[in-house]
């Protein structure tokens, strides 16, 4: 009989990428992959360290894995695993920690798949992470997640993915364009382009730290490619967002109107302490250069709240900054102290009250950025690409420009794209349309 495996993955699109790789490699070796809700032989946990509750929930996912079997298998790899194998091998049930280059041989570690009276942990030190491994996720979704990049070799105080994940390195062009043919070719519809730091492509693209090629030339390469009907650039740092790259999006045929863009702070004196590469002028210059080209482009911005220093005056300042920014949603982090970060010494420690009704302020900016975003696009034709699951009755997608829309459940909707004209916003915040085709009602 074949054993069983399963997967749960926290933290970024990066994580889900590695994540269906390593599934991959278990189904080559003869494993069944089934939900991490049913009975599995072996239960692989993907870890992240961004924050502290992605910590802390990593135990509440091993007592679910050993509630639906308390005689599996449990391996942990990622981020928290490279960082901290110590505390996940002490935590009960754990029986494999693999860190940050062990992780893609994890098949390689498995003899059999019997408990351990001690969990066993194979960690590298972090400067031996130096060479790429590919990865992209498919078959959970009608998009891919495309790994182009990884590691980082920024020092901004608060982070602790280059002690995670190492030095800046990229795939190949050849490779990446392989691996988005091979999506393409199994029907997806739309790849969304991620890494570490993805605006820092090329460095290490061939075991150098030169660039061979930039994100630019990715950019252009991957918009040749037949078959691809969307494609998607995550979160990209704006000091490498090059005009050259805003203005081939405007004209490209696959790459959508949307942009995530990092800026932590709004106050120059706290990107300062952040040590982040650029300040305020510039970061408007690129929210002005997107919507000059793009006007209805979405830009979807990452905030932290609650840094070292920052007093009511300069939140207030980030807070302005973000109200008047034509952007059109919030991701929002709430500072939680990192060890090894330059910020978890630093003075000016900001009480976890505070922290978190700053999180709420912003969160509930975000609210706003959004609903005026979508009443902007209002009464525009704009094309649709349908997921696959039904929500309660009802089947959403996402526009090019990363509007959220619903319909009443079709299952002749999945995984295709419709163009659409956008009526009002529902209750639940979603938006109402008119199919163009006479074949489809809303």
């Amino acid at each position: 009989m074949k054993k069983k495996v399963a997967f749960y993955t926290l933290g970024c699109k990066l994580n889900f990428s590695e994540t269906s790789t390593i599934a991959r490699d278990f189904e080559k070796e003869g494993f069944d992959r089934v939900d991490f809700k049913e009975e599995a032989d072996m239960y692989v946990i993907n870890t992240c360290s961004v924050t502290e509750n992605a910590d802390k929930k990593f135990k509440t996912i091993v007592k679910q894995a050993q509630k639906a079997n308390p005689n599996a298998f449990v391996a942990a790899v990622g981020c928290y695993a490279q960082l901290k194998p110590e505390e996940l091998v002490a935590v009960d049930g754990v029986d494999l920690v693999l860190g940050a280059t062990e992780k893609f041989k994890i098949t390689d570690y498995i003899n059999d798949l019997t408990k351990n009276d001690y969990g066993e942990v194979h960690s590298c030190e972090i400067e031996d992470a130096d060479f790429y491994v590919g990865s992209y996720a498919i078959g959970d979704r009608t998009r891919a997640f495309l790994k182009v990049q990884d590691g980082c070799d920024y020092k901004c105080t608060y982070c602790t993915i280059p002690l995670a994940r190492g030095i800046s390195r990229s795939d190949s062009v050849a490779n990446v364009l392989k691996n988005a043919t091979e999506i393409s070719a199994k029907g997806i519809k739309e790849i969304v382009l991620t890494g570490v730091n993805i605006g820092d492509y090329g460095k290490g693209e061939f075991g150098n730290k030169k660039h061979e090629h930039t994100f630019f030339d990715l950019v252009q390469a991957l918009d040749k490619v037949e078959g691809i009907h969307r494609l998607r650039i995550s979160s990209i740092e704006p000091n490498l967002l090059k005009n050259e790259t805003i203005d081939f999006v405007s004209r490209s045929n696959s790459f959508v109107p949307h942009f995530h863009i990092p800026l932590q702070s709004g106050s120059d004196a706290l990107l300062k302490l952040m040590k982040r590469r650029y300040l305020t002028n510039l970061y408007i210059d690129r929210i002005s250069k997107i919507k000059s080209m793009m006007p209805h482009a979405c830009i979807g911005v990452d905030v932290i709240v609650g840094f070292p220093g920052e007093t009511e005056e300069l939140f207030l300042e980030t807070y302005n900054f973000l109200a008047n920014l034509d952007i059109s949603y919030l991701h929002v982090f709430t500072y939680s102290e990192r060890e090894n970060t330059e910020a978890a010494i630093m003075p000016g420690v900001v009480s976890k009250e505070v922290r978190h009704k700053r999180s709420k302020m912003l969160r509930g900016l975000s609210v706003k950025k959004r609903r005026a975003f979508y009443e902007s696009q209002i009464g525009e034709s704009l094309t649709v690409l349908f997921e696959g699951e039904n929500k309660e009755g009802y089947i959403h997608g996402f526009t090019e420009n990363y509007v959220k829309v619903k319909a009443p459940w079709n299952p002749e909707l999945v995984n295709t794209l419709q163009t659409v004209t956008l009526t009002e916003i529902d209750v639940d915040g979603l938006v109402r349309f008119n199919f163009t085709s006479e074949k489809y009602t809303a």
